[in-house]
C-alpha cells in the first residue's frame, strides 16, 4: 500500500502539488526546503507588491504593543485610523470603510451593500471573473462554478470579454430594466489572463451605471496597490466607482486583511436598513498595524515605486515583444500586470515547469502565463527572470 505523506493524511490542499516547499522568501526571491533560490513573477498574486519582509511594515507588526484582539461591539482608535488613511488614498468620494478578513468578504460586503442600497436582488459580472469562493462570490464569478454547486445565487448575468463598445451596449440592455443591484467587476480581469477592457467601455458602463441607479463596484483585490501603474487600476479609466473591495495587497503581505470602501451617503442608507457585516477576525489589531504601516510607506514612496513599475513595464514589453514563442503569442500587460497567451494550455503548462526548474516562478491560467513581479524587483533580477524564460521556450 502506498504510504501517505504528512500532507496527504492531514492536509486538505486544493492546488496540484509543486516539488517545492516555501521556506523563507525575502526581497524578490523565494527559497525552498532544500535552500534552491527562486526569482518571484508571481508574488502571491499580487500580495507581495513591495517585495517580501518590508522591513518597514514587518516591523510594526509587533504583537507585544498591541491589543490581542477587539471584539466587534467595542471600538479601537486603530480602526477609525486606518479607515482616515484609506480614505486619504482612495479614489474620490470612497470615505468610509468595512473592516473585512480579505477578498472574498470584502466582495461579499459589497453585494450586500449593493442590494440594501438599492432594493435590488440581480447583479451583473464579467463571464470567467474571479471575486472570491464563498456561495455569493462564486455566483458572480464563473458560470462553471454552477456545474460543482448547484445552489449558487440566482440572478446573476454575465457579460463577456471582449469587453468593447458591443460589449458596452449589452450591459446597457441589462440596466435599462433597473433591476440590477451592482455591475461588479475588477477593472483589470486578472483570472482571464490580465485582460484589460477598452478605455470607452469602461466610462460608457460607469456612465449608465449612474443613469440606471446600479451601483458599480470596482474588485481591485488583486490590481489595486500600484499593480497597473497607478495606486488603483480604476485610474486609468478616470472612473469613480460607488464602492472598491480591497484586500492582498493592502499589507504587503504581512497580515490577512480585507476592506470594502463606499461613500458616506451609500453607508449611511445602507446601515438605516439594517447592514450588520460580522466579521470575527476583520482588522485584527496586527493586520491595522500592517495596513497603516504599508499605506503611509505608498504615501512618502509612491512616485518611486511607480517609476519602478514604468521602467519594469516597459522593460518586460520589450523582452517579451522579441521572445520566440511557439506559434506566437499575444502580450497583454498594463504597468506589472502581465499576461502571455500563448497557443494552447499544454504549451502553457511546459513552459511553466521548465522554469520552475530553473528558478521562476509564475502562474497560468489555461493557455496564459500571468507575470505579477514585485512592483519594487530589482531590474538585474527582473533581467534573470526573463533570460530564464526566453531559454524554456
Amino acid at each position: 500500500m502506498k504510504r501517505q505523506s504528512r500532507e496527504e493524511q492531514f492536509f486538505v490542499s486544493t492546488e496540484e502539488p509543486e516539488d517545492i516547499q516555501v521556506a523563507r522568501s525575502t526581497g524578490d526571491l523565494i527559497y525552498d526546503q532544500h535552500g534552491k533560490r527562486y526569482i518571484d513573477f508571481n508574488a502571491g498574486w499580487c500580495v507581495g507588491n513591495l517585495g517580501w519582509k518590508r522591513k518597514e511594515i514587518q516591523s510594526r507588526v509587533n504583537p507585544a504593543k498591541i491589543p490581542d484582539y477587539i471584539a466587534p461591539g467595542y471600538h479601537y482608535k486603530g480602526w477609525v485610523d486606518l479607515a482616515e488613511l484609506l480614505a486619504s488614498i482612495a479614489p474620490a468620494g470612497l470615505q468610509k470603510s468595512v473592516r473585512a478578513t480579505g477578498g472574498t468578504e470584502a466582495v461579499e460586503a459589497a453585494m450586500q451593500i449593493a442590494m440594501l442600497y438599492t432594493g435590488r436582488a440581480k447583479f451583473l459580472s464579467v463571464e470567467g471573473s474571479y471575486h472570491g469562493n464563498s456561495i455569493g462570490t462564486l455566483s458572480i464569478g464563473s458560470s462553471e462554478n454552477r456545474e460543482q454547486f448547484k445552489n449558487l445565487l440566482p440572478n446573476c448575468i454575465k457579460i463577456r470579454t471582449p469587453l468593447d463598445d458591443e460589449a458596452a451596449g449589452k450591459v446597457e440592455a441589462r440596466l435599462k430594466n433597473r433591476n440590477i443591484a451592482a455591475l461588479i467587476m475588477e477593472p483589470i480581469i486578472c483570472n482571464l489572463g490580465v485582460m484589460i477592457p477598452e478605455h470607452a467601455f469602461m466610462k460608457k458602463v460607469s456612465a449608465l451605471c449612474r443613469r440606471y441607479g446600479t451601483l458599480l463596484v470596482m474588485d481591485e483585490v488583486a490590481c489595486g496597490f500600484g499593480r497597473t501603474g497607478k495606486l488603483f487600476a480604476c485610474e486609468h479609466f478616470g472612473i469613480e466607482p460607488d464602492i472598491l473591495c480591497l484586500a492582498k495587497a493592502i499589507t504587503a503581505g504581512a497580515v490577512p486583511m480585507g476592506a470594502c470602501m463606499t461613500t458616506a451617503k451609500i453607508a449611511n442608507k445602507v446601515l438605516k436598513n439594517g447592514f450588520r457585516f460580522y466579521s470575527t477576525y476583520g482588522w485584527h489589531p496586527l493586520a491595522v498595524e500592517a495596513a497603516m504601516a504599508n499605506i503611509r510607506y505608498w504615501k512618502e514612496n509612491e512616485k518611486k515605486i511607480l517609476g519602478n513599475v514604468t521602467a519594469l513595464s516597459q522593460l518586460f514589453t520589450d523582452r517579451l515583444s522579441q521572445m520566440k514563442f511557439r506559434k506566437g503569442a499575444t502580450l497583454r500587460i498594463l504597468g506589472l500586470a502581465i499576461g502571455i497567451e500563448v497557443s494552447d494550455a499544454k504549451y502553457a503548462e511546459r513552459i511553466q515547469q521548465k522554469c520552475l526548474k530553473k528558478g521562476l516562478l509564475f502562474a497560468t491560467q489555461e493557455k496564459t502565463l500571468t507575470l505579477f513581479p514585485p512592483l519594487t524587483m530589482k531590474q538585474a533580477i527582473a533581467e534573470e527572470g526573463l533570460e530564464i524564460l526566453a531559454g524554456c521556450l
